[in-house]
C-alpha cells in the first residue's frame, strides 16, 4: 500500500500537505521557494514600505483573531467531530525488538516526505495495528523559523493543530493525536494515512485526468470545502498537492497551514499566503478580498488543471503569473462538453462578486451528472443540535402531560 501512495505522492508532489515539499511531475512548478516569501507574497517591494508596514499589522490582526476563536471554541468544546482529538504529554522514543525506532506505541516502517518545518513518516500502531501518517517538528526549529517578520512557523503549526482539533469530515485527512512532552525538543501530529493514489486514465491530454474521474474528485472537494466554510474555515491552499486521494477513490483534504477561521460571516483576508498560480485575481491587487471567494477560485483552477493538465495562467516570472491571473482571459480550447466549459468559465469568473459560488457548483449539472447535486454534510455539530432539539421537545410533552 506504501508503494502506491508514494508514486502517487511523487506523481502530485502531495508531501505539501504535510508541510513538506515536492515538485509536481504533471504539473511543474516553475517557482522555487526563495522566489517569494514563505507566507506567499511577493519579495519585491513595489508596494512601499509603509503599505508593507500596514499589510503585516493586518496579518497580524487576521492570524490573532484566528486563534482567538479557535482557543473560545476549543476552551468550550464548540468542536465538531465524534471524539476530540487525543493529546499526550509523555513522549517514549526508543526501539522494538528488531530494532526499529518507536515513539510512544507507533512503530516507524519508513520516510514519506520532508520539507523546511518538518518531516512525515509511516508509523504503525502496536494498539490497532493501523497505519499512520506522523508528522515530526523540531520546537526550537518552528521557534526560530520566521514566516513573517513576526510571526514564526510554531504559529502556523499551532494554528493548523488547533483548526483539525475542531473538525472531522470524510473529505478531510483527519488529525488523531497530538504529542507535545514540555520535557523533549520533540512534537508529533498523529494523521490518519491515506493509503491511494491519484489515478490517471487515459482519456485527454498527457497529465489529465479523464471527466468521470475529475467529477468524482471534484464533487469530494466541493463537500469538503463547504463544510470547512460552513465551519468558518477558510483553507488559503486548495491544489492538487494537497488532495490525497484513498485507495477507494476518495479525495480528502490536507494542509492548514496557511488555513484562517473568521467570525460570523467576516471571512474578508488581505494577503494571500497559498501557491501563486492559483491565487485569485483579487489577491494578487493588495486589496481585501473574500476567503471563501477565493478559496473557490482555486477550485476552479484544480479542476481545470485535472481536465486540461496545465495552468489556465502561467507566466515567465511569479510577477508575471500574477499579471495573467488579472489580465489575461480565460482560454478554453475548442471541443470541450458545454456543461464542463460553462463551470470552468464560471469558477474562474475573475469578479468574485460574480464568481460561481460553491452551492451553485454542488447544483451545476455537470457536477450532478447521474448522482445529483453534492449532499449537505450531516456532521456533528447539526446531530448534536437536533438531539438537543429532540430533548427538549421531549421535555415539554411530559410538562403539557402533567398540567
Amino acid at each position: 500500500m506504501f508503494r502506491d501512495s508514494f508514486s502517487f505522492a511523487q506523481a502530485m508532489g502531495c508531501f505539501g500537505c504535510f508541510g513538506c515539499s515536492e515538485r509536481s511531475r504533471q504539473l511543474p512548478n516553475p517557482y522555487d521557494d526563495d522566489i517569494y516569501s514563505n507566507d506567499g507574497d511577493v519579495t519585491s517591494n513595489a508596494g512601499g514600505e509603509d503599505e508593507e508596514e500596514q499589510e503585516e499589522v493586518e496579518q497580524q490582526s487576521h492570524s490573532k483573531r484566528s486563534e482567538e476563536i479557535l482557543k473560545y471554541k476549543l476552551q468550550n468544546g464548540l468542536i465538531c467531530r465524534q471524539f476530540p482529538v487525543k493529546e499526550t504529554d509523555k513522549l517514549v522514543r526508543g526501539e522494538d525488538d528488531d530494532g526499529n525506532k518507536t515513539i510512544n506505541e507507533f512503530v516507524r516502517k519508513c520516510k514519506i516526505g520532508s520539507g523546511s518545518y518538518g518531516k512525515v513518516v509511516l508509523y504503525q500502531s502496536t494498539v490497532d495495528d493501523k497505519q499512520y501518517a506522523i508528522k515530526a517538528f523540531h520546537k526550537s526549529h518552528l521557534v526560530r523559523l520566521r514566516v513573517a517578520p513576526s510571526e514564526t512557523a510554531m504559529g502556523d503549526v499551532l494554528r493548523e493543530v488547533m483548526i483539525m482539533k475542531t473538525l472531522e469530515h470524510p473529505n478531510i485527512v483527519n488529525l488523531i493525536e497530538v504529542i507535545d512532552d514540555p520535557e523533549t525538543d520533540h512534537f508529533y501530529m498523529v494523521l490518519e494515512y491515506v493509503d491511494g493514489k491519484w489515478a490517471y486514465d487515459d482519456s485527454g491530454p498527457p497529465g489529465s485526468l479523464g471527466e468521470n474521474t475529475a467529477r468524482k474528485y471534484l464533487r469530494d472537494v466541493v463537500a469538503g470545502l463547504m463544510y470547512l466554510h460552513a465551519h468558518n474555515v477558510i483553507h488559503g491552499d486548495i491544489k492538487p498537492d494537497n488532495l490525497l486521494v484513498t485507495s477507494t477513490g476518495r479525495v480528502k483534504i490536507g494542509d492548514f497551514s496557511v488555513s484562517q477561521v473568521f467570525k460570523e460571516d467576516d471571512d474578508q483576508l488581505r494577503r494571500s499566503p497559498g501557491t501563486p498560480v492559483f491565487t485569485a485575481p483579487e489577491c494578487c491587487l493588495g486589496i481585501t478580498y473574500s476567503g471563501r471567494a477565493a478559496d473557490t477560485w482555486a477550485v476552479g483552477v484544480t479542476l481545470y488543471c485535472m481536465i486540461l493538465g496545465t495552468y489556465p495562467f502561467l507566466g515567465d516570472t511569479l510577477q508575471d503569473t500574477y499579471d495573467k491571473i488579472v489580465n489575461n482571459p480565460l482560454i478554453i480550447p475548442d471541443g470541450l462538453n458545454p456543461h464542463l466549459r460553462n463551470l470552468i468559465e464560471g469558477l474562474l469568473c475573475k469578479d468574485p462578486n460574480q464568481r460561481m459560488t460553491l452551492k451553485a457548483v454542488a447544483e451545476h449539472p455537470w457536477v450532478t451528472g447521474e448522482d445529483g447535486a453534492v449532499p449537505e454534510y450531516f456532521c456533528w455539530c447539526k446531530r448534536k443540535a437536533e438531539e438537543k432539539e429532540e430533548t427538549s421537545g421531549i421535555k415539554t410533552v411530559a410538562e403539557i402531560a402533567e398540567t
